[in-house]
């Protein structure tokens, strides 16, 4: 199995797709690739359907997919301003690849067990049920990203094989290799875990005994004038995911945004339905944090990986939340150059997405402010699925 990745910054699309297939030759050498995973910056959306088409015919036997995205990440940069096209190529052997168009939330069927790479328009796809749906059906691990860089219905670019879409979702489902994953929410928990003892649907009404807004009072009291800034702007909540933990750590819950507050009842709206006795814990985000998580979730996979004497992933794909980059640390390829300081010289394309597609304790999730790792090697039945 090998992958090469090439990042354009040309302008003009028919010059940056040119410059992408003489790389890729150039990596590649003589194999034809299987797979080709194409993004492009907002400076390119009018042409992806030219670009869709001439990636088809330098490599007319590789399996098409790709979208349009604000900006976009390859071999180890991050454009984030500016024209950018990225193309991520894999040669499978052995693999079989199944195109998925997914048109409103009706899914089509997918080998069980397959994993599935997923690209998805935030304006007519629900996410969230797409992947129930295929969690529902035994799949192996979902990971991928919305499509950024579009202001409206009907404005954004899927591509899948010789199909131009602005709708729905399309993918690739995986049979024969692995796909693994690596999702890095960015948050740190705050305080002490907490039994929801009230709540109506997704109306968090009281967590041990006491409403929620009473509880984060006396965590802002406690806090210094660092923890304090976070708790007022950078608060989210995190759900447990294995109720027969008795200890949780970071990592250890989903984290959702907080919709609103009752002030006069204390309650909270969150993202997500709750239930009673379930555990749930405040968490915070800053750069910091999210530098840390990213760290610590990327050493894991390391730690794993020499342990069992496997050699690094052949190539990855990163879906990384538009509000990380630049905009959240201050420089710019920050999780390009964590991946690579754990993992080595691993061919990375990627984009920054409306939101990120993956698995958090082998169920699927839509994320935000995230990173979504997929990773590229042999498959490994027995071990987990999702990292």
């Amino acid at each position: 199995m090998r992958f090469a990745c090439h990042l354009s910054r040309r302008a003009e699309a028919r010059h940056a797709v040119a410059e992408g297939v003489e790389g890729l030759r150039s990596e590649l050498r003589t194999d034809a690739p299987d797979l080709l995973v194409a993004f492009a910056s907002s400076a390119h959306h009018p042409q992806l359907g030219a670009i869709g088409a001439a990636l088809r015919a330098a490599f007319p036997s590789a399996v098409l997919l790709g979208c349009g995205g604000q900006s976009v990440i390859g071999g180890g940069v991050e454009v984030e301003e500016g024209p950018g096209l990225s193309v991520t190529a894999g040669v499978l052997p052995g693999a079989v690849l199944h195109p998925v168009r997914i048109e409103g939330d009706r899914v089509p069927n997918v080998p069980a067990r397959s994993d599935v790479l997923l690209l998805a328009d935030p304006f007519t796809c629900d996410v969230a049920t797409v992947a129930a749906e295929l969690d529902r059906r035994g799949t192996g691990a979902v990971v991928g990203g919305l499509a950024s860089g579009a202001d409206a219905p009907g404005a954004s670019r899927l591509l899948l094989g010789e199909g131009l879409h602005s709708d729905g979702a399309v993918g690739v489902a995986f049979e024969g290799m692995r796909v693994r994953t690596v999702v890095a929410q960015g948050c740190r928990p705050v305080g002490h875990p907490l039994f929801v003892t009230g709540c109506r649907d997704d109306l968090l009404t009281e967590v041990d005994g006491r409403p929620p807004m009473a509880v984060l009072q006396d965590l802002y009291e406690q806090g210094d004038a660092r923890e304090r800034a976070l708790l007022s702007n950078a608060l989210f909540l995190g759900l447990e995911m294995r109720p027969a933990r008795t200890r949780y750590e970071r990592g250890d819950f989903l984290v959702r945004n907080l919709l609103g507050a009752d002030d006069r009842s204390g309650a909270l709206r969150v993202a997500a339905p709750l239930r009673e006795q379930q555990v749930v814990q405040f968490h915070v985000r800053d750069a910091h944090t999210a530098a840390e998580d990213l760290s610590e979730r990327l050493g894991a996979l390391r730690a794993r990986l020499d342990a069992a004497e496997e050699p690094n992933p052949a190539g990855a794909l990163l879906f990384s939340c538009l509000g990380r980059g630049r905009g959240l640390y201050g420089s710019a390829n920050h999780d390009s150059d964590r991946f690579r300081s754990h993992l080595g010289d691993v061919p990375l394309g990627g984009f920054f997405c409306n939101g990120e597609i993956g698995p958090v304790e082998g169920t699927t999730f839509l994320h935000g402010y995230t990173s979504a790792f997929a990773l590229f090697g042999a498959q490994d039945e027995e071990e987990d699925r999702d990292g």
